[in-house]
């Protein structure tokens, strides 16, 4: 059950595991959490790549990342 996403489902789930956060984790909350991490990612990586062209540079820069969660309404 991956979806179609890139996140790695498996790690996220041995993770969630690891971390004593309860006794069992259900089958579908590693997807879930892996959707949710992909979807940020993305939103993020859109706004900076939005930030690093309007000053005319290439690759996203730290200083990009910042702005666009400065910048971000939401």
């Amino acid at each position: 059950m991956r979806a179609g996403l890139q996140f790695p489902v498996a790690r996220i789930h041995r993770m969630l595991k690891n971390a004593n956060l309860a006794k069992h984790i259900g089958a579908a909350a590693p997807v879930y959490l892996a959707a949710v991490l992909e979807y940020l990612a993305a939103e993020l990586l859109e706004l900076a790549g939005n930030a690093a062209h309007d000053n005319k540079k290439v690759r996203i820069m730290p200083r990009h990342l910042q702005l666009a969660i400065r910048n971000d309404e939401e």
